[in-house]
């Protein structure tokens, strides 16, 4: 068995360069990398009891960001003390974030892999899934080797679309099809997940919610903020038995 969708992987790869573009096909990501990033370090902070005010505040804490791209969130975070592994089923992907890690100066583990096949026997103290849940194949599996990798009272991350008639309509007709902020096919909206949905998977692998939040694209301040509106982007955080 494996979570792997290799329509995915191939989509991915042939985008692999633009990573590090911000007016790329990325974009998107980049403009709500620093949203996302300031959520992770919140909740690290409130979950772990972090001081927040050191310069390397996530120091100590090791960290899998699984399907990574070409390192958005691992090098953020690095830089913030934590001890990165970036994992993804591409191998352009990774070697980009190798590549643009070394040249930062940057200590980054990259592997190209997808969870239920990593070697390593490592337990992370956090799991990071942003935007990877509704690209792959068998969500049960994923989120079951996602619960193996992670240490007990662990934090998990998820970040996905919610699965109704407004997330079709804005985030592939809107989206791809007249905005063209994402390619053509970035999406299928049948691998969609409702947060009940994702909720339930969660449960039957040892991992419990902890908190829902929504995310919004505010058009006024171009930038993506956090909100009660669940309908289309949503984070939820999970915490391991």
């Amino acid at each position: 068995m494996s979570t792997i969708d290799k329509k995915e992987i191939e989509k991915f790869s042939r985008l692999a360069k633009d990573w590090w573009n911000p007016n790329g096909k990325f974009k998107p990501l980049h403009l709500f990398n620093p949203t996302r990033i300031e959520f992770i370090k919140e909740k690290l902070i409130s979950h772990f009891n972090l001081d927040r005010n050191k310069k390397k505040l996530l120091k100590g804490l090791e960290i899998l960001d699984i399907g990574c791209g070409g390192g958005l969130l691992c090098e953020p975070l690095t830089r913030l003390g934590a001890k990165m592994t970036g994992i993804d089923v591409s191998k352009n992907n990774i070697n980009v974030a190798k590549l643009h890690s070394k040249k930062m100066g940057l200590n980054i583990k990259y592997i190209n892999c997808s969870p239920e096949n990593i070697r390593t026997k490592k337990k992370f103290d956090v799991i990071l899934n942003m935007e990877v849940i509704e690209h792959v194949s068998n969500v049960n599996l994923f989120i079951n080797n996602c619960s193996r990798l992670i240490k007990k009272n662990g934090i998990m991350f998820v970040a996905t679309i919610n699965k109704n008639l407004k997330s079709y309509l804005f985030a592939i007709v809107g989206a791809e099809y007249i905005l063209r902020w994402l390619p053509i096919g970035t999406h299928d909206w049948n691998k969609f997940l409702t947060p009940q949905e994702l909720e339930s998977v969660a449960n039957k692998n040892k991992l419990i919610q902890s908190d829902m939040t929504g995310v919004k694209f505010n058009i006024f301040l171009n930038k993506w903020e956090i909100s009660r509106d669940t309908s289309v982007n949503y984070i939820s955080t999970f915490l391991k038995n």
